[in-house]
C-alpha cells in the first residue's frame, strides 16, 4: 500500500496521529549563563529549525505484510537521559515510509544538541488510539540512530543518511541490516530581506562640556503599547559632531514590513552606560528611503521633559541616510549549507605560573582518575561544539611559554611534537598531544600572545589567498594576564581583516581584570600601536570560573561566533553557494 494517507489531516485522523508540534528548548543554555553573557553584550544565535523525516529498508516483521512504521524522536541530555519529543504518525504496510508529520526545534549553535530516533512496527489492533496514547513496549521495535542536529545542518542539502540498528545488530560480527533513516532540516525564515543602511549626522549639540560628542544610533521598532525593542546600533563615533557611521542591516521580518515605524535615536556615548540622548527621528522603512533617494536630512527631534510628541523641539542637526540598499540576508545556515566550515585551532599556556605539573595543585595535573583539569575541560567543550563544523577534524594545535628539551623558550611550538606540521587529528589527539606535552617541554614564560594569534591569522590568510570557504576560531587557554599586552593588540588588529575569531579562556585564580581590555564588547575597538582601530571585534574573553552552576561559560559564550562570522562574511558581500 505504500503511504496510503495523500491527505494530511483525514491520515492523521483514520490512524491515531496528532498535529501537534511537541517543540522543545532541550539541550538549550543554562539561564544563569545565558543572563551572565548577555550582561556583558553577547547574544547568541538560535534558529528554528523543521525537521521531516522517511525511512528505507525496513526489515519486515510479518510474514505476510510490511511494517506499520511509526517514528519517535527523543532529545538527550547531558546525563543521557532521553526526553520524548515528537511522534509521527503510522504509514501503513510500507517499509520505505516517508512520515507527513514534522518536528520545529530550536538550534542552538554553541549547544551539542544529540537526537535519538526509534522506530516501531505499531501492531493493526492499535491503529485506533491516539498516537500519543500508544504504549511503545507493546511495539515492535524495528531499530535506533542517533546523531547531533550539527550534523544535519552541516550537509550541503543539510539532509543526513543514518543507518538504523538495534542491539543484536550491534553484537552481531556480521551487522544486520535494520534500514536507513534520512532526516531533512529546513531553517523556518518567512523573510531573508534585509535593508543596509547608513547614516550620518550634522551639526550635533554638543553634550559634552570639555569635549565633542561620542554618537551613535540605537535603532528600534514600535510594539504594541508602544513599547520600543532595540533592533540594532551603530558604531560609536569618538568625539565629532557630523558622525559618518558604518551600516547597519535590518531584517524585514524583525521589523515586520517596509511602514513599520521605526525610531532612531542619536545618544551621546558614556563610560556610565547613561547616555545623553542628542535627538531622534520617527519614520519608517519606506520613509527612509524616500530621505536616501531625495538626498535631504530630516532634522532630529529633541522630546520634552514630559515626554509629549507635540513639544518635540525641533533641532537644527539632522540626519542623511547616504546608503538604502535592499537585498537578501543570508543565514549562517545559509553559509553553513553553501560550503562554508569552521576550522578550530588551540593554544595552550605552559608558563611556569602553572605549577608544577606532577603535583595536585597544578592546573596541568593529570588526575589517575580521569577527572579532567581545567585546560582539558575547555578544550573538549569548545572542540565538542566545534568539530561538527570542520569536515576534516584536523586541528592546528600549539602550546606556548615554555622550554622544549634542549631549546630555548617558544612562544608558539606545534603541540605534538614535530617540527614541519602541526594538526592533530580529532579532539582525542588535541589531548593526547597536550598530555604527551607535558612531559617533553619545561615550563618556562612570560605570557606572550602575539607570536600564536600571528600564526593562526597566517593560516586564515593563506585561506583567503587560496580561495578557501573557511572561518578559522582560535581558543588560547591561559593561567595568567598576558605580558606582551601592545604586541597582542597589534596581531589582533592585524588579525581583524581576516575569516578569525579568538577566544581566550582564563583558567586558575589570577586576576585578569587586565584581559578584558582585549574584548571589545564593553566599549571601543582596540587600536594598535601604529593607530589603525580593528575593523570588528575578533576576541572574546571569559574567566573559567565565573559562573559556578554546573554549564560551562566557554560553551555559552561560543554563542558570539555566528555573529562574528556574519560580520566578515557581509562586510565582504561574500554570499553562500546555494
Amino acid at each position: 500500500m505504500g503511504n496510503c494517507f495523500s491527505e494530511v489531516t483525514a491520515g492523521r485522523a483514520a490512524i491515531g496521529g496528532t498535529a501537534g508540534d511537541f517543540r522543545s528548548l532541550a539541550g538549550a543554555p543554562n539561564d544563569a549563563v545565558e543572563n551572565f553573557l548577555r550582561s556583558r553584550g553577547h547574544h547568541g544565535l538560535f534558529s528554528q529549525i523543521e525537521l521531516s523525516f522517511s525511512a528505507s529498508g525496513l526489515g519486515d516483521r510479518d510474514v505476510l505484510f510490511k511494517n506499520n512504521p511509526m517514528m519517535v524522536l527523543y532529545a538527550k541530555g547531558k546525563t543521557g537521559a532521553l526526553e520524548e519529543i515528537c511522534r509521527t504518525e503510522v504509514v501503513l504496510n510500507s517499509s520505505s515510509p516517508t512520515w507527513i508529520t514534522k518536528h520545529t526545534l530550536i538550534y542552538y549553535f554553541e549547544v551539542v544538541q544529540v537526537l535519538v530516533f526509534r522506530v516501531y512496527d505499531v501492531d493493526t489492533q492499535f491503529h485506533n488510539l491516539d498516537i500519543k496514547m500508544l504504549e511503545l513496549d507493546e511495539q515492535q521495535f524495528l531499530g535506533e540512530a542517533t546523531c547531533v542536529l550539527s550534523q544535519i545542518i552541516t550537509q550541503r542539502d543539510q539532509s543526513l543518511t543514518i543507518d538504523l540498528h538495534t542491539e543484536d545488530s550491534l553484537r552481531s560480527t556480521l551487522p544486520k541490516n535494520c534500514g536507513k533513516l534520512l532526516v531533512h532540516a529546513e531553517e523556518c525564515v518567512s523573510s531573508k530581506t534585509a535593508i543596509e543602511m547608513a547614516c550620518r549626522c550634522s551639526d550635533l549639540e554638543c553634550k559634552d562640556l570639555f569635549s565633542r560628542n561620542d554618537p551613535f544610533l540605537l535603532i528600534s521598532k514600535v510594539a504594541e503599547g508602544g513599547v520600543q525593542i532595540p533592533i540594532c546600533k551603530t558604531e560609536v563615533i569618538k568625539n565629532d559632531l557630523n558622525p559618518i557611521w558604518k551600516s547597519v542591516f535590518v531584517n524585514i521580518q524583525q521589523v515586520g514590513s517596509k511602514e513599520s515605524i521605526l525610531i532612531i535615536e542619536c545618544y551621546n556615548y558614556n563610560n556610565n552606560g547613561k547616555h545623553d540622548l542628542i535627538g531622534k527621528v520617527q519614520r519608517s522603512l519606506a520613509e527612509l528611503e524616500n530621505i536616501h533617494n531625495n538626498g535631504q536630512g530630516e532634522n532630529l527631534l529633541l522630546p520634552s521633559s514630559g515626554g509629549q510628541n507635540h513639544d518635540n523641539k525641533v533641532l537644527r542637526s539632522q540626519l542623511f541616510v547616504d546608503r538604502f540598499i535592499e537585498s537578501v540576508q543570508y543565514t549562517f545556515l545559509d553559509y553553513l549549507a553553501g560550503g562554508f566550515e569552521l576550522n578550530f585551532m588551540v593554544a595552550v599556556d605552559f608558563t611556569a605560573s602553572n605549577g608544577n605539573p606532577r603535583l595536585p595543585d597544578s592546573l596541568h595535573y593529570i588526575d589517575p582518575s580521569g577527572r579532567p583539569n581545567a585546560y582539558q575541560r575547555a578544550i573538549v567543550e569548545v572542540g565538542e561544539v566545534l568539530q561538527f563544523y570542520d569536515s576534516d577534524k584536523r586541528f592546528p594545535t600549539w602550546g606556548f611559554g615554555a622550554r622544549p628539551i634542549d631549546g630555548p623558550v617558544s612562544h608558539c611550538f606545534n603541540l605534538n611534537g614535530s617540527s614541519h606540521y602541526c594538526e592533530v587529528e580529532g579532539i582525542q589527539g588535541i589531548m593526547m598531544a597536550y598530555t604527551s606535552a607535558l612531559h617533553n617541554v619545561s615550563l618556562a614564560g612570560p605570557t606572550l600572545f602575539g607570536p600564536v594569534i600571528s600564526t593562526a591569522a597566517l593560516i586564515a590568510s593563506q585561506s583567503v589567498a587560496n580561495g578557501g570557504r573557511k572561518y578559522f576560531v582560535l581558543l588560547i587557554i591561559t593561567d595568567g594576564v598576558v605580558t606582551d599586552l601592545q604586541e597582542t593588540k597589534d596581531a589582533i588588529v592585524k588579525a581583524s581583516d581576516l575569516p578569525l575569531s579568538i577566544l581566550i579562556v582564563g583558567v586558575g585564580g589570577a586576576d585578569f581584570k587586565e584581559m578584558e581590555v582585549l574584548d571589545a564588547d564593553k566599549g571601543e575597538r582596540l587600536e594598535s600601536s601604529y593607530g589603525r582601530v580593528a575593523s570588528r571585534d575578533i576576541v572574546q574573553f571569559v574567566p573559567f570560573r565565573e559562573v559556578q552552576s554546573g554549564f560551562s561559560v566557554v560553551q555559552a559564550l561560543l554563542a558570539e561566533l555566528p555573529t562574528q562570522f556574519l560580520t566578515y562574511v557581509r562586510s565582504r558581500d561574500i554570499q553562500p553557494n546555494l
